[in-house]
Parts: structure tokens; sequence; C-alpha cells
């Protein structure tokens, strides 16, 4: 869990760094420090003018460019006259490409990790029309909201959607007067997805007791020893019905298995033989026989020409940042928790404790994008918060002084520190909290 956060923080450190580093030297500018992670260092080695060192905080990192205000704040350099290499004695549009260089191979990192995801994987979802022909099955959180169990869900907000997960994604939790369009039993009806419903969903336990695609099934394993195994089911077996009750979708048997628990259920089977037979099977406290079962139609797999994969993985990069922009809006307006901000700790937990590459990758991606959102805040000691100044000077003709500007990182620097506070505070509470 915490290798997998490391290895994706620095490698999208390392590229956003490299990013200032690249344009700074391509302007003539002397970047005296590169590192990946906060001081005390403990590696790395001087090449040219350049030191490149990792730091013992693997939270972050830095490049100190010559001649500007930043999270050194080294008053003294910036004390002495302008020197041909240095930031400051660059024109603005050239310090505001070295500001913004960071944030671009953020930007063009996410993009490339999911053009390539999107190109070798495909897509594999529950399509529209298979939760159109089937229904959900809808659990707390669905229910808390009108939806119910075999509603067949036709659109969201009135348009078409392509994947069951589109009906929790940002687009739609994140909308204004959002609402899904509902076929119940023939009659269409309007669910209205409450405003700051997206607090329901801190959490992947918390998505998977929303909704999920109503399913026929058939038995895939009975477990050795298991009640089913002791009544004689096997694999080949169709349930029919359970103690007189009809059994077509798989949460229909798991209806009439919980009202059981502890006792026995008359199963009716349909044999691999085409013959309709009756057993008596004990039921669990859990509610289970010990019986596996699968769909009996598949899921969607969808692959991509290279052009396809780079509109769709261009797209799924840019989708992250939007979201991202309004679920922050939103916080300012109360409507979405400030409980969903996470830290380093919620974002360890994400990546979770088994190592799969495509997720790793997936997840990696996400926080580049992320990462290039915030780092474009106007907030000082950020990115933002030079762009910000460089386009003041830019369009005003005056820069700000070198005090106002180490004022600001100040300012900057104590309110990103309590902002990493707050949110690894958050992720403590949520530790103890669920």
């Amino acid at each position: 869990m915490v290798g997998q956060l490391l290895l994706g923080l620095s490698i999208l450190v390392g590229l956003h760094e490299l990013g200032h580093l690249l344009t700074a030297k391509m302007f003539g500018m002397r970047v005296e420090k590169f590192s990946i992670g906060f001081p005390p260092k403990i590696a790395g080695f001087q090449y040219g003018e350049t030191e490149y060192s990792i730091g013992a905080i693997p939270l972050g990192g830095f490049v100190k460019i010559s001649g500007m205000v930043d999270e050194s704040m080294d008053a003294d350099q910036m004390a002495g006259p302008p020197q041909p290499w240095e930031f400051r004695s660059k024109p603005a549009w050239q310090r505001l490409i070295v500001m913004l260089g960071g944030i671009i191979v953020n930007v063009v990192t996410g993009i490339v990790i999911f053009v390539i995801l999107v190109y070798n994987n495909g897509e594999t979802y529950y399509s529209r029309d298979q939760v159109v022909e089937h229904g959900i099955v809808a659990y707390d959180i669905g229910k808390s909201i009108g939806l119910q169990t075999g509603d067949k869900i036709l659109d969201i907000n009135g348009e078409p959607y392509e994947a069951l997960n589109d009906l929790s994604a940002g687009d739609a939790l994140l909308s204004e007067n959002g609402y899904y369009t509902v076929d119940r039993n023939g009659e269409i009806i309007k669910i209205e997805i409450p405003r700051g419903f997206i607090n329901s969903f801190s959490s992947k336990e918390a998505l998977d007791n929303f909704v999920n695609i109503r399913y026929p099934f058939q038995l895939s394993v009975v477990n050795e020893g298991s009640p089913a195994d002791q009544a004689g089911i096997t694999a080949e077996d169709r349930i029919l019905a359970v103690n007189g009750q009809p059994i077509y979708y798989f949460d229909e048997l798991q209806a009439e298995l919980d009202k059981v628990r502890n006792k026995s259920a008359d199963i009716t089977l349909l044999t691999a033989s085409n013959d309709t037979t009756h057993v008596d099977v004990g039921v669990t406290e859990e509610g289970i026989i010990g019986v596996l079962v699968r769909p009996t139609f598949d899921m969607v797999q969808r692959k991509y020409g290279f052009g396809e994969a780079i509109a769709k993985g261009t797209t799924k990069a840019f989708t992250v940042v939007i979201n991202n922009a309004k679920a922050m809006g939103k916080m300012f307006t109360g409507e979405v928790s400030t409980k969903n901000v996470s830290g380093p700790i919620g974002m360890a937990q994400i990546y979770g404790d088994t190592w799969n590459w495509t997720k790793f990758w997936t997840i990696t991606g996400l926080i580049s994008m992320i990462l290039a959102f915030m780092n474009l805040l106007p907030i000082p000691a950020l990115d933002g918060g030079h762009v910000m100044f460089l386009l003041y000077e830019m369009i005003s003709g005056r820069a700000p002084s070198d005090t106002f500007l180490e004022n600001a990182q100040k300012v900057g620097m104590v309110i990103l520190l309590a902002l990493m506070v707050f949110a690894i505070g958050n992720d403590v509470l949520k530790l103890f909290t669920e």
C-alpha cells in the first residue's frame, strides 16, 4: 500500500519537477537544485551546475532556480543585482512557461497513462442496454433516493449513458438538478439526485452499496461439503424456485434464502437431464447454501484503435480535472463535504494492499491530473500563485516587488501546511470512524 503510493508520487513529482528544470534550462536559467522529496537529503549527486537529490520526506519535491522567490526563502540571493542566468532577469513569458512546465508535464503524463491503458486494455463494463433489459438491484444508498430493485435506468439528466459505472460517476453525482429517468414496471418516473449526494460515496464500500445490475444466473461451483453439496445439487443444475417462490435473478435467490436463515429451504431444480426435482437444503446463518454463481450474460468488452484510444484517454483524463473543479466549487457552497478531502493515508488506501499494474497506473494517472489541477490553483507557493503574479505583470507592465512576493510565499506556505494538516486529520478520523 505505502510502497505503491511512494512509487506513484515519486514518478509524478519527479516528472513535475523535471518539467520546471527542462524549461528553465531551455531559457538559460541556472537550476541549483532538483529534489524528489523534501529535506533532509538522504542521497544525491552533482551534475554540472545542478545538485540532484532525494529527500527523506516523500510528499513532494522542488527545483531551486537562481533568482526566483520560492520556498527556499533565499533573501540574500535576491538582494544582489540581477544576473543574466537568473529567473528574474528573463522575460515574463519565459518565466510563465517555466512555472507552467510542471503542470504541463503532469497533464501530458496523465493523458499518456490513460491513452495507453485504454489502448492496451480496452474497457469492460455492463452496458446501458444490459441495465435497461434486466434492471438494477438497489442497495441502501440507492434506496435512500428512491431507487428500487427492478428499476430500469434509461438516462442520466435526460442524456443516455454508456455503462453501469456512469450511474455513480462524478458527471452524474455533481450535476446541477440531476436526475435518473427510470422505467418502473412500465411507468416512466424521475428519481432526483439530491444536492450533496456525492457525500454518500466516501469509500469503495459505499460505491458497492449503491446499485448493481440485476442478472439471471447459473451455478458455477458447488462447494464440497456445503449444504447444497449434501443435498445433491450440482453445478449443472438450475434453481427454479425457493419455497415455491419462482427464482430468475440472483438477488431473488438471496432474498428468499435470507428469509430462512438457520432453517431449511425447499429448492426446485431443473437438472441437466431436464427433469424437475425438489431438494431440502439447509441454509446457514449467513443466508447461504454454499454455491457460486455467474451471470448468464457477459460484460461488454470493447477494444479501441490507437486513434480512438487517444480521444477516449484524453477525455478520461480531463474528466478527472473537471469533476475535481466541480467538487471544489461545491465545497465552498457546503454541498460537498470537506470530509471528502484526503491526504497521503487516504491515497495509500486507494492503491490498496495488492499489486495490480493496471490499477496502479490508473490511480497514478488520476493523481497526475489532480496534481496538475491543484498546482494551478492561484495560491502563493504553488505554481498557480506564481502564474497569477506573472499574468498580473504581463497585463499591467509592473512586476510585484520581491518583498511582496516573499511575504506572499510565506502566506502560501502557511495555507498549504494547514491544508496538509487538515487532509491528514481527515485520514486519521476516517481510520477510527469507518
